[in-house]
């Protein structure tokens, strides 16, 4: 017979108490009531201390017994575990993830986005607990609600809880497997990515449109709309647009150097800056001890990450992306002008797919870009074929 609660309360007279599966609760001659579970271990009887009843419900000492009993399922002994977990320097998933985040942020092209992420899905769960503690159990319970509905965020909060789990581990902060693990472990319970989220291509501008599109932004004030127009005009991505700094820009020369860890590639990429983009620039307001070509509104940063795509919410245009226009620079050099298909993936700073092709092309065809950013800027601010403008009418 189980244990009820209220048994519980009213039990003081000195002895055990089975619960079942184990569990009792012990009450010594003193009158100390605690729980204990049980167990054994190699033919060796072990009896593991839980907790007192002042701070542990029956239902709370059931759940510790059953976590005990799950370390004994996977060859664990639960009173070995918890000596080496005290051994253990302790520290919280929340200051590993932040000692990480401090000690790589260098080196990111995508930093800001580090933390946040664990700050929104996974210190909810995982943030003050001991980092030693975390395992496949809460790492599921923080991945299982968003898993479905947000497969690429999900996918890359495990990522993350893993890198911070194996700094906590080589650091000496736990021990064991990485509960975070995707192989041989998380792939045994969760779907794969690619099985519960077809992939989602950025809503792109037809490049039939862009000449209307960019004449409206054009009468838009602001940084914010200046940085979009630099974007189109030059087909970066919004990442290495807003870092845009100005010692990169060579405007003799007409080249901005991107430096290679802030390219997704990892690799340094020149891009040519037609007249349109070099005109844009010099019409920039410079700020006195910040490097940043577009400005924002804390004084020595760069515009918000958010800013490109308020400008196009600003405008009504809900039914394109700012990365979309990378779409609409490719399909445009492909349908309407007669550029390699090698010269226009290396203006997006695609990765060669071939390896043959990739160790034979060891220069980066600047000067065919230079003439395919040239023409698409000119393509760009070319009034639209067939515009209607309207005419006022005359005074009788």
């Amino acid at each position: 017979m189980r244990l009820t609660a209220k048994q519980v309360e009213h039990l003081h007279k000195p002895g055990r108490y089975a619960d079942g599966d184990g569990l009792y609760l012990q009450v010594t001659e003193s009158g100390v009531r605690s729980w204990v579970l049980r167990y054994e271990r190699n033919g060796r009887e072990r009896m593991m201390g839980l907790g007192t009843l002042r701070d542990f419900s029956l239902r709370e000492a059931r759940e510790r017994a059953r976590r005990a009993r799950q370390q004994l399922a996977d060859g664990l002994d639960p009173i070995d575990a918890k000596r080496a977990q005290r051994a253990v320097p302790s520290l919280t998933f929340r200051e590993a993830a932040e000692a990480y985040a401090q000690l790589h942020e260098a080196k990111w092209r995508t930093r800001p986005q580090f933390l946040p992420s664990l700050q929104r899905h996974a210190y909810p769960v995982l943030g003050n607990l001991p980092v030693a503690a975390v395992d496949t159990a809460l790492v599921l319970k923080v991945l299982q609600p968003i898993w479905s509905t947000r497969t690429e965020t999900a996918s890359r909060v495990r990522a993350r809880i893993e890198a911070v789990l194996d700094w906590a581990t080589v650091s000496g902060y736990r021990k064991g497997d990485n509960p975070a693990r995707w192989k041989g472990n998380l792939d045994q319970v969760l779907p794969a990515p690619g099985a519960v989220s077809r992939v989602r291509h950025h809503p792109a501008l037809p490049y039939t449109q862009i000449r209307d599109f960019m004449a409206e932004l054009r009468g838009k004030a602001g940084v914010a709309p200046r940085a979009l127009e630099f974007a189109i005009l030059t087909a970066v991505r919004t990442s290495e647009a807003l870092d845009a700094r100005w010692p990169e820009i060579d405007f003799e020369q007409g080249v901005w150097t991107i430096p290679a860890s802030r390219m997704k590639g990892g690799k340094e990429h020149r891009v040519p800056l037609s007249e349109p983009a070099r005109d844009l620039l010099r019409n920039l307001y410079a700020e006195a001890g910040n490097d940043y070509v577009f400005i924002g509104a804390q004084a020595g940063k760069g515009l918000a990450r958010r800013a490109l795509a308020e400008v196009l919410t600003r405008m009504g245009r809900n039914d394109v992306t700012v990365h979309g226009f990378r779409s609409t620079f490719r399909d445009w050099a492909a349908e309407a002008t007669g550029h390699p298909n090698h010269v226009v993936e290396m203006a997006l700073a695609h990765k060669i797919s071939s390896a043959v092709e990739a160790a034979y092309r060891r220069g980066d065809l600047f000067e065919k870009r230079r003439a395919l950013m040239q023409e698409w800027a000119d393509y760009c601010a070319r009034p639209a074929v067939g515009a209607v403008v309207p005419l006022r009418r005359s005074a009788p």
